[in-house]
């Protein structure tokens, strides 16, 4: 459903006022859509078009579920595109309206800008309707219940890649010379005797038989993969025994993967982004004398942070405009760090007046880990209440637990890491010369879920048709979990 007269208005007035700002994005193309159609697209991650799959549906019926009983709401959906699509929900009322498309252009521009999301697909609507029908070709030639297996194997697998391979070389083949090649090249060992007697010690049969060892115990210590890879959809699509069709749905896989991962690792940084500049366009520039009360209220709510609970809208927002504010005032820089005075501080302000500046280079350069880690100060945790809460079972209820300003970072940095997921690697598809394959968790202080290791080790020995065991840390101790296809087992090492 197209705009009305009214909304067209404000779409003009709101993206000419964000340019005047100084925000950069593609063409936006607003689509009106009923509850349900926004609950359609949602639950396919944005997009109005994906291949079938049953998780699909579970998520339209949550969705639903949560507006039909008041529990949730979606008020604005966007898809990093060229041009962006964003949609509209006809239900909302019109300041609602004027608030989203606001919150869009903040987000359009964090797309086009920042380097994370440099390598993506600026035609990922058009990828997803072509994996979407190579799928659906897949399931009229083999059946809709081998390839939703294949799926949900696949799909246990779809967050084992490798963050940084978009910003890494290729790896190139060895050198001659290397290492490889200098072990080839070792000397065949020769019993000592005299020069004479060589020939008799040494007889060529005895000399072909060391040789034959030597090449048995270079194959044996070479390591298949050369180092560790971290990411396994990629090696499974490279060696793992699969059908062609199989190989495609797990590139299909593994390509929404990378796609959807600057999403995650800019979370807070892009919705905080777009709260910024929403508030900005809206209170500076959109807004009618009679909407003022009606926003404040919808903006109470997106904002609204209860003890025990962490709102990446909030915290965004609340960062940028610390961040304003400290480069405006020349709170930064090393006279900044080594003055002592607590009053000198709270009157610090040498009129910088870098803070647009400034926000516009983090929001190009930053992701949410360094985010974080540069620009969380203690007297921010302070003002926004930023504490670490635990459960207490005794009084039923999440309690601070620590209000260290070094536990509270490290606490937010912990749960960025990764995204919350486990850091995984193949280092041996040879395991102790039988072909299985040998995983590595990084454990960085956190245990496997046995339940979900379990689970993903019996799908990834689907996959590779041989075990597959995985080698971490359980506490103190170290364990090695394997399964066989059959049977899952945790042995000490």
């Amino acid at each position: 459903m197209t705009l009305t007269r009214r909304l067209t208005r404000a779409r003009d007035e709101i993206r000419e006022t964000a340019r005047s700002f100084g925000l950069d994005f593609y063409e936006v193309i607003f689509e009106m859509v009923s509850w349900e159609q926004m609950n359609e697209v949602a639950a396919y991650g944005g997009f109005p078009i994906r291949y079938p799959h049953w998780r699909f549906g579970m998520e339209y019926e949550r969705l639903s579920k949560g507006h039909a009983y008041g529990l949730s709401k979606i008020y604005e959906l966007v898809i990093n595109n060229d041009p962006c699509i964003a949609y509209l929900q006809e239900s909302n009322e019109a300041v609602d309206q004027k608030l989203v498309m606001a919150h869009v252009y903040g987000h359009c521009d964090f797309f086009k800008n920042n380097v994370y999301f440099a390598h993506t697909n600026r035609k990922m609507i058009d990828a997803m309707a072509i994996h979407g029908l190579l799928i659906r070709r897949y399931i009229d030639r083999f059946g809709l219940e081998m390839v939703e297996t294949f799926l949900d194997q696949a799909f246990s697998l779809e967050h084992l890649i490798d963050p940084n391979r978009v910003f890494l070389e290729p790896r190139r083949a060895p050198e001659p010379g290397g290492e490889e090649e200098d072990d080839r090249a070792a000397p065949v060992p020769r019993l000592r005797s005299k020069e004479y007697l060589d020939s008799f010690v040494n007889p060529p049969e005895y000399l072909e038989e060391q040789r034959r060892k030597l090449e048995e115990e270079r194959r044996r210590r070479q390591r298949f993969p050369e180092r560790p890879e971290r990411d396994i959809l990629l090696f499974l699509i490279q060696h793992a025994p699969l059908d062609r069709w199989q190989q495609d749905i797990l590139e299909v896989i593994r390509d929404e993967a990378y796609y959807f991962l600057p999403q995650m690792q800019t979370k807070i940084m892009n919705e905080g982004w777009a709260s910024y500049w929403h508030s900005r366009i809206m209170t500076e520039k959109i807004l009618d004398d009679h909407e003022v009360v009606d926003y404040a209220d919808h903006a109470a709510g997106v904002f609204a942070m209860p003890p025990g609970t962490f709102n990446p809208y909030k915290v965004g927002l609340e960062l940028w405009r610390d961040i304003e504010q400290r480069w405006n005032r020349g709170q930064f820089g090393p006279e900044w760090e080594e003055c002592d005075s607590y009053e000198e501080k709270m009157n610090w302000d040498t009129q910088a007046g870098k803070g647009q500046e400034k926000i516009f280079e983090v929001r190009r350069l930053f992701n949410d880990i360094s985010f974080i880690d540069t620009f969380l100060t203690p007297d921010f945790c302070d003002r926004t209440q930023l504490f670490v809460y635990k459960w207490n079972e005794r009084t039923r209820r999440y309690e601070i637990s620590e209000r260290e300003f070094t536990a509270i970072k490290q606490q937010l940095l912990f749960q960025l890491t990764n995204h919350g997921q486990p850091i995984i690697r193949v280092i041996d598809a040879n395991f102790e010369n039988r072909g299985e394959l040998l995983l590595e968790h990084d454990h960085q202080g956190i245990d496997l879920d046995l339940g979900y290791a379990r689970d993903t080790l019996r799908n990834l020995t689907r996959l590779w048709r041989r075990p597959a065991n995985i080698r971490t840390r359980m506490g103190e101790r170290e364990r090695l979990l394997m399964h066989d296809g059959q049977e899952f087992k945790e042995t000490k090492i």
